[in-house]
């Protein structure tokens, strides 16, 4: 009886055709930077609470809730970032893109309560907006894995 299924592609397994292909080092090196990002950026949610659960929208409540929500969502992505199996590290970067989307609504209001931006402040406030779509492409990236599929 013969598979249905096709063989593995040579773009994502190794020379074998059963192993993972190799990451390349600049893959590594993106992939371990973002991982220890947002791996840090969770514990900072831990020790130094109060900054983070001031920009959750009031509307949400339950700050203290959802800042541990989100520091447990950003150092889970990290920390699979971390990882050595190539899955998990997909998976870290399919979680970190969904958490860095995922918080966009509390960096609008941070913005909206900073006002116009003519404070230092408020200018880094409304800078955070856009350079969360780069974030979010890094994240992304790393969700595609090194051959470019999220299988």
């Amino acid at each position: 009886m013969q598979s249905s299924a096709s063989p593995p592609s040579t773009a994502s397994t190794g020379a074998s055709g059963s192993e993972p292909a190799a990451e390349s080092v600049r893959t590594r090196r993106s992939r371990t930077a973002l991982g220890a990002l947002l791996t840090g950026m969770g514990v900072l949610h831990v020790v130094a609470p109060k900054p983070f659960e001031a920009i959750i929208p009031d509307a949400l409540g339950h700050k203290r809730g959802l800042n541990l929500l989100a520091a447990a969502a950003e150092a889970g992505s990290g920390l699979a970032l971390l990882s050595p199996s190539p899955k998990t590290r997909r998976l870290g970067g399919m979680l970190a893109t969904a958490t860095i989307v995922g918080v966009y609504p509390a960096n609008i209001d941070m913005a909206l309560k900073a006002g116009p931006p003519t404070t230092p402040f408020a200018i880094g406030a409304w800078l955070r907006l856009p350079l969360q779509f780069p974030l979010i492409a890094w994240a992304w990236k790393h969700a595609r894995g090194p051959e470019g599929s999220t299988r």
